[in-house]
């Protein structure tokens, strides 16, 4: 199939962006004149100043409630207090019981935030409890001007449909939840080698869970223990735990995606439990990472632990583990061991995120050419430091990545395939196949928000420079996407 034209696609964009829709806020400033029927007469034996002092009461106690924490939590702040929940955990939807009914008033903002793919809700069935679907699209075009370890500069234009997902979620049995996330596109028309070209229609499962809540079921001295069983996304690292579709830079960088697997699936359990401040999940994986669905445990394990610390709701501090049984690294991992100690602090206009990190590659890839083997073992290591700030609050956002990350090996560092590593337009352009023991990078971003995380425009220039036993090479890339979800 061919691709859509992007000139299309660009003009539905630009479309998006001239019509921000108004915000739930100021839908909800509107105020909304009663029915005839709950218009109440004025109660005439009662004097003047005592509905005053009623009025004022009520005035109190709304900006008592309203104070409490300060402003109420905008609808972004929402979304990033979740990160950390069981949704990012496993890549799936958000758990939600009963979500509240708002009418839509003709905003599309409002209907595309309320949970359209609700379809079936009744917490009272004892069989079925709830069936929600939903989605997520995303776009994007590259530009890259690039100078590989010869010296030799490159000039390369990128589109990719970088994701297309279904996903559902069903509660039943009261204490059962299964889900199923679908990948519906596989773009692999700027692979090194060339890949499939662009495929639309079923390409994997990107999760398949089913959690059973202990703590409901048995009532656990706790406020959250579950158990999930099936495939899911290893939660290492703060980036990692946020949702592709809350994530405030385009790409993760480079030491999050190494650690939590290059996007891998790997099948599993995992434990979740949760008590006052304190957070936890102990998990153990399959290292077989070849199944489209559900994969065996023929190739050895991985284990999993993460402890989180959250005082209160602007700060958090999580410490996470991963390591397998083997002398080597495992298909899902892709490295031996690796530890990170990550922290969020966001405060309305402004926040900022690290992670410190360190790991063991392992003896390598058996796969590879014992000499090349040799280079791509050892310990790697690095830091991230990601600050933001709300130039409009919940609208345009500014956001800045810096990234160092080092390798005992020449060869101990890979970059993501976007896209030093894809193909280029002149073959005689050697980037050593995206491989090297010193890495920086540094990245700015300006996010504009037509509906939250349900709808989005996001824009951002990398900067990335990588040390390799053939050279140096560095590139700058801009990308601009497309982000919708529901």
């Amino acid at each position: 199939m061919k691709p859509v034209s992007r000139h299309g696609l660009l003009a539905v964009l630009s479309a998006f962006a001239l019509a921000t829709p108004v915000s739930a806020e100021e839908s909800a400033a509107a105020p909304e004149a009663a029915p005839p029927s709950e218009t109440k007469p004025v109660d005439a034996a009662k004097p003047d100043d005592g509905g005053k002092k009623k009025d004022k009461k009520k005035k109190d106690k709304k900006k008592k409630d309203k104070d409490k924490d300060g402003k109420k939590d905008s609808d972004k702040e929402k979304e990033h207090k979740a990160k950390s929940a069981p949704e990012d955990a496993k890549g799936g939807l958000p758990a939600k019981d009963a979500p509240e009914e708002k009418p839509s008033n003709g905003n599309w903002c409002e209907w595309l935030s309320n949970d359209p793919g609700t379809l079936y809700e009744n917490k009272d069935n004892p069989w079925l409890q709830a069936f929600r679907i939903g989605g997520r699209f995303q776009y994007q075009v590259s530009y890259q001007d690039g100078s590989d370890v010869n010296g030799r500069d490159y000039h390369d234009t990128y589109d990719e449909y970088r994701r297309f997902r279904i996903e559902t979620r069903t509660k039943f049995l009261r204490y059962f939840t299964m889900e199923m996330d679908v990948n519906l596109v596989n773009d692999s028309r700027y692979d090194s080698p060339p890949g499939d070209e662009l495929d639309w229609g079923y390409d994997d499962f990107d999760t398949a869970t089913f959690e059973f809540d202990i703590a409901k079921a048995f009532g656990a001295p706790l406020d959250d223990l579950k158990l999930v069983w099936g495939k899911m996304k290893m939660p290492i690292t703060e980036e990692q735990r946020q949702s592709s579709k809350s994530i405030y830079t385009i790409e993760r960088s480079l030491l999050s995606n190494k650690l939590g697997g290059d996007e891998s699936r790997p099948t599993g359990f995992m434990l979740e439990a949760a008590k006052g401040d304190w957070s936890g999940l102990l998990g153990v994986f399959s290292g077989e990472d070849d199944s489209d669905f559900i994969g065996g445990w023929n190739d050895g394990e991985t284990y999993f632990a993460s402890l989180t610390w959250q005082p209160d709701k602007d700060f958090s501090l999580t410490l996470d583990y991963a390591t397998t049984h083997r002398s080597g690294s495992d298909d899902a991992l892709g490295y031996r061991s690796a530890i990170a100690l990550g922290s969020t602090y966001d405060k309305k206009r402004w926040g900022i995120q690290t992670s410190l990190i360190y790991g063991d590659n392992g003896f390598g890839d058996p796969t590879d050419k014992p000499k090349n083997r040799v280079n791509r073992q050892g310990d790697f290591y690095g830091v991230t430091v990601m600050p933001w700030y709300w130039l409009m609050e919940d609208r345009l956002q500014l956001v800045f990545r810096y990234e160092y990350a080092g390798s005992d090996e020449s060869e101990g560092l890979r970059l993501e395939s976007r896209y030093i590593r894809s193909e280029h337009n002149d073959p005689l352009v050697n980037v050593n196949g995206g491989r090297g023991d010193r890495y920086n990078a540094c990245y700015l971003g300006l996010n504009y928000y037509l509906c939250g995380d349900n709808a989005k425009i996001m824009g951002g220039i990398l900067y990335e420079d990588l040390e390799t036993p053939a050279g140096g090479l560095d590139a700058l890339t801009y990308t601009i996407a497309f982000r919708t979800a529901f």
